[in-house]
């Protein structure tokens, strides 16, 4: 029998009984929307903190230090005793442009921080400042911000957190547009390359561009910290004296720049672990948040992989009223069943019926559910956004479909009517046709 002819007959045999044919689909229907809402849920709640944790800045940065910064100098990762400083790789620009050649980094910028003095008007208060890259503009800190970011990696601007102006104006978005004053303490090392080295006080006016509410990177970077922000290439521009210096002084190496922290950006979280492994092959030492993130992966995953069971009890519910459905057929239409093996049809012939008669449904049904899932997630998102609007919160997309779930909701509820329709098509199949001829 032909596949077309097979489709032809089932749809013909449950158009007889419509009511009892229809509440199965529906049935099937309502098993697939609890199935897609629930994985839907999971789905958007994932892809909700991914996002977040992308846009913080510090889940997707490698932090790279030279093994001269750790106490005792030793290896304590690989167990390796301590090794002579003269031994150690520097991080220096040598080695910065060489990290910045490898596969998925896409920026490399040191961590400065200094101590400053900013003046505006006839107030000063003294603050931490810090250099921010240009793509902090994406970090989710600067959303809200009063102003805008800097113009450029080199522009004589600054950023202040909005605690700290009110410290040195009384109302911080006067500040905005105008000038203040910051000073500074500048390193020169000794022309000699001897260990000792000038500091020199120098003064700098910067233009205040924005005010922040809170602290970028969400307060997980040593940067973070600061109450001034200026462009990381400015902040290397000036040679600002920082507190690792004095301890590179002591070890003789003024002669060359080099860096105490050095922050990778890498394009994709995934391949974090192979710039660290790259990074410490290199002879540095390179951490990350990997382990964190690695842990709220495992925790959706068990999230999701709970959701879709709860959410297959009602499609397994739905799979009993299959087999209902169908063995209540194969009673109604045993007279129909014997005159087709009469006729020449063998009992793969009359499972194959049975069994389009279940694909059907579960097909129709499994569509159905997807519609229903879809309508109810757009419901919780409208719902969710009103309340968080109420709130005066930003809204969020908590119900994600996407097509592969579409997809496989509704081939995985064919395959359930299939299983259902197991044994109602293995009885039908074992009908003795004289009897079922006989049958009144």
């Amino acid at each position: 029998m032909k596949i077309a002819d097979l489709l032809e007959l089932a749809g013909n045999n449950l158009r007889q009984s419509k009511l009892r044919n229809g509440l199965t689909t529906a049935g099937i229907a309502v098993g697939v929307a609890s199935l897609v809402a629930m994985l839907s849920l999971g789905i958007g709640l994932q892809n909700m903190a991914n996002s977040r944790l992308k846009r913080s800045g510090i889940f997707d940065t490698v932090f790279v230090t030279s093994k001269q910064e750790m106490r005792g100098g030793g290896d304590e990762e690989s167990g390796q005793q301590p090794q002579n400083f003269e031994d150690m790789k520097v991080l220096d620009d040598e080695a910065r442009a060489e990290i910045t050649k490898l596969p998925h980094v896409i920026e490399v910028q040191p961590e400065i921080m200094v101590m400053a003095e900013v003046r505006a008007g006839e107030r000063n208060r003294a603050a931490l400042m810090s250099g921010l890259p240009m793509s902090a503009r994406d970090n989710e800190t600067f959303d809200g911000m009063k102003g805008k970011f800097f113009s450029s990696a080199e522009a004589d601007e600054a950023i202040l957190q909005k605690e700290f102006a009110r410290k040195i104006d009384s109302t911080p978005e006067n500040l905005i547009g105008k000038d203040v004053t910051i000073r500074y303490a500048e390193r020169q090392g000794g022309s000699d390359g001897a260990a000792s080295f000038s500091v020199l006080r120098r003064e700098k006016t910067f233009r205040v561009v924005g005010l922040i509410d809170g602290e970028p990177f969400g307060g997980m970077r040593m940067i973070s910290r600061a109450r001034v922000f200026i462009p990381s290439g400015t902040a290397e521009r000036l040679n600002m004296m920082q507190m690792a210096d004095a301890t590179r002084a002591m070890r003789g190496d003024m002669e060359r720049k080099t860096y105490s922290l050095l922050a990778l950006r890498v394009d994709k979280m995934a391949d974090i672990e192979g710039v660290q492994d790259a990074v410490k092959k290199m002879g540095f030492r390179a951490y990350s948040i990997l382990d964190a993130t690695q842990s709220l992966r495992r925790f959706f995953t068990l999230f999701d992989m709970f959701l879709g069971i709860f959410g297959s009890l009602a499609l397994a519910v739905a799979s009993l009223a299959i087999v209902n459905t169908l063995v209540m057929a194969v009673l109604e239409r045993r007279r129909e069943i014997g005159i087709m093996k009469a006729i020449g049809a063998d009992e793969a012939d009359v499972k194959k019926l049975f069994f389009a008669e279940a694909a059907v449904m579960g097909t129709v049904g499994g569509a159905l559910g997807v519609v229903l899932g879809w309508l109810m997630g757009r419901a919780i998102n409208f719902g969710t956004n009103i309340y968080l609007a109420r709130h005066h919160m930003p809204g969020e997309n908590l119900w994600q479909v996407p097509w592969w779930l579409v997809l496989g909701a509704i081939v995985f509820a064919a395959v359930v009517s299939l299983a259902a329709g197991i044994y109602p098509a293995a009885r039908a199949a074992r009908l003795d046709p004289i009897r079922a001829l006989r049958y009144e």
